[in-house]
């Protein structure tokens, strides 16, 4: 019998636990955690959660991030929580960001004005990249 690991904590340690809906049910020895042989649902590609956790970092909001990368909001929200991910407090700095194709980010960064008084960041985005500024508050 080809045994699974068990997807809370890996093991191979498991025993039968049951039919339910017509799939073989396992219990890990290890951990108590019931599972089945085959998960249904689609997997996303670890590189658009990799992206929405690095967007969570910078600021941008859940919504956001659906829109920018088309998942949605309730995924990001379940990674953040399953990675543990943090967002630092951001009091001072508040993050811009811009959508550019290859010739518009070429353009933004020939002009030196461009690049003073503000944190940049520039990642890939599909075929485009998306470029994240932090700019200090203005006091009144």
């Amino acid at each position: 019998m080809s045994q699974l690991r068990c997807p809370k904590c890996e093991s191979m340690e498991a025993t039968k636990s049951g039919v339910v809906g017509g799939r073989q049910r396992f219990k890990c020895k290890n951990c108590g955690y019931h599972y089945s042989v085959a998960k249904t649902g689609k997997e996303t590609s670890s590189y658009y959660v990799i992206k929405a956790l690095q967007l969570y970092v910078e600021g941008v909001s859940y919504r956001e991030i659906e829109r920018l990368l088309g998942v949605s909001h309730v995924s990001v929200m379940n990674w953040v929580k399953k990675y543990g991910v943090k967002a630092p407090r951001q009091t001072d700095y508040h993050p811009t960001y811009k959508i550019l194709n290859q010739k518009e980010l070429a353009e933004f960064f020939q002009k030196p004005e461009n690049l003073k008084e503000a944190g940049l960041i520039v990642t890939e985005l599909g075929d485009k990249y998306m470029m994240i500024r932090w700019e200090r508050f203005k006091q009144a």
